[in-house]
């Protein structure tokens, strides 16, 4: 046997429930320590020659990033892997764990000197110097 529901469009309740459903559940927020690391934090400054690029990665070996130049566009990803473990004794209380995974991309004002180009890590910094492309000067054509 099939139930069926009988529901008047006009009626008020039914509007109002409609409005508001789910307006008033909490957005899933994550712990401190992994909401850092959701989006790669950086500088970028410009100078006559080059441009210098510091980007914030605690907690990231080195190994695990990755920085690709591509004419004016730089990306920057990094493999995050962090472990905590709460031990009282010999009995594990907490152990949690966490792998992901962060990119960022932007595009320069002009293009990147790529053979050029050099990196440093130090201390959860990444910092980028990126030497600008020297634009090649107009040469006119002659017409045969």
């Amino acid at each position: 046997m099939s139930n069926i529901v009988r529901r008047d469009p006009f009626a008020i309740d039914d509007m109002l429930d409609d409005l508001f459903k789910g307006y008033f559940v909490r957005p899933m927020q994550l712990s401190s320590e992994h909401h850092e690391m959701q989006m790669i934090k950086m500088d970028v400054k410009e100078g006559d020659k080059d441009y210098t690029v510091h980007a914030e990665l605690p907690g990231v070996s080195k190994d695990d990033i990755h920085v690709t130049i591509e004419g004016n566009s730089v990306a920057i990803s990094a493999e995050v892997k962090k472990t905590s473990e709460k031990k009282e004794g010999d009995k594990v209380l907490r152990s949690e764990r966490y792998y992901g995974k962060v990119y960022r991309s932007f595009a320069l004002g002009q293009e990147v000197d790529e053979a050029n180009a050099h990196a440093k890590f130090d201390n959860g910094v990444l910092e980028l110097v990126l030497p600008k492309k020297t634009a090649t000067a107009a040469r006119k054509l002659a017409i045969e």
